[in-house]
């Protein structure tokens, strides 16, 4: 297995954060208080939109980031964690349930639980900090120009769209059609598809997709496309994501690859993709918030991150498991090779 490090973040806002002003938008509650020798203690709240590797890497690079800046879980930090478990309902219901707690930072982890902690701290200076949100301004939490619409900011893992398609030519040099499963209540779906067909047809491809409502669609949903298409590949939606196992069983069946949109997902048995590296992108993530915990910066006037640099992960057995063979001189420079599926 090889690695190279390389930075995945821009820093085009960090400038932004540290001149934000000194007034934290959080209101003073009575779950920041003083501890020993008169440190400041917070509370968070964060809530995770579904259990699969992309996002709890969010969640793990998000403490990192806080722990950087002096924050830390169990010293001077309670978290209050909770899943959706791919339900909006529930994300919804979380996020009441952190203002109720009167949390002092909500950290929101993908799209539907970002629109969802928005939503619920509108009328509150509870300010929200999201990840893994590939188009904030589709969701209702940016405006165009990549400035807060309220008492919310965070980052985005936006798709590196043409460097996915610019992969996918490389590796299957003969091939036609691409299949896509996407949830369509989600906003961030929505987006990336239309990047995709929009582009697809510089490199040759056509996009035949199709839209879900729930997990329970998946199943029929990829049976149904791998007989109509080259490949499928995937994007960060976390319904599908989160039945990744059942989209590649039905893919592994005719023989055909199954391309990820990042790490976890070549690591699980997508052949490769161009990805970014979750870990960092929470980290980030961790260090806006703890400005805006700590009062050096306002989350109302702190534009979101976004990611700018896609990596090359590649799963060889992934690839050997239908018979496809890679070719050597562009994999070589992998930022990742995988030799067995985890």
């Amino acid at each position: 297995m090889r690695r190279k490090t390389t930075a995945i973040l821009t820093a085009i806002t960090m400038a932004a954060v540290l001149l934000a002003g000194c007034g934290s938008g959080a209101k003073e509650t009575g779950n920041t208080e003083a501890g020993k020798d008169g440190e400041k203690t917070y509370v968070i709240g964060i809530s995770q939109f579904a259990e699969h590797g992309s996002l709890d890497n969010c969640r793990e690079g998000f403490l990192k980031g806080l722990e950087e800046e002096g924050i830390v879980e169990g010293e001077n930090l309670k978290v209050i964690y909770d899943n959706a478990q791919t339900d909006t309902g529930t994300a919804g219901t979380i996020a009441e349930g952190f203002v109720s707690q009167n949390v002092d930072l909500v950290c929101a982890i993908a799209t539907p639980c970002a629109m969802s902690a928005y939503n619920a701290c509108m009328e509150t200076k509870i300010p929200v900090v999201y990840t893994a949100v590939s188009d904030p301004a589709e969701a209702g939490l940016a405006d165009e120009e990549g400035n807060p619409i309220g008492n919310i900011t965070g980052s985005s893992d936006v798709l590196p769209v043409k460097a996915q398609l610019e992969m996918i030519r490389n590796l299957m040099p003969d091939a036609k059609k691409i299949g896509i499963i996407y949830t369509t209540s989600e906003a961030n779906s929505i987006s990336t598809i239309a990047s995709y067909k929009e582009l697809a047809g510089e490199y040759g491809f056509e996009i035949v997709d199709s839209g879900i409502t729930a997990p329970s669609e998946v199943e029929m949903a990829a049976a149904d496309l791998v007989g109509k298409v080259d490949c499928l590949t995937n994007l960060t939606d976390n319904t599908v994501v989160d039945a990744l196992q059942t989209v590649l069983a039905a893919a592994n069946e005719k023989k055909i690859p199954v391309f990820g949109s990042e790490i976890e997902q070549v690591k699980a048995g997508c052949v490769a993709s161009m990805g970014i590296e979750y870990v960092e992108l929470g980290r980030q993530t961790g260090v806006m918030a703890a400005k805006i915990l700590k009062g050096e910066a306002k989350a109302s006037e702190t534009p979101f991150l976004s990611a700018t640099e896609a990596e090359l992960y590649v799963n060889t057995a992934a690839a050997d498991s239908i018979g496809m063979a890679l070719k050597e001189d562009y994999v070589k420079d992998a930022a990742e090779t995988f030799t067995e599926i985890y």
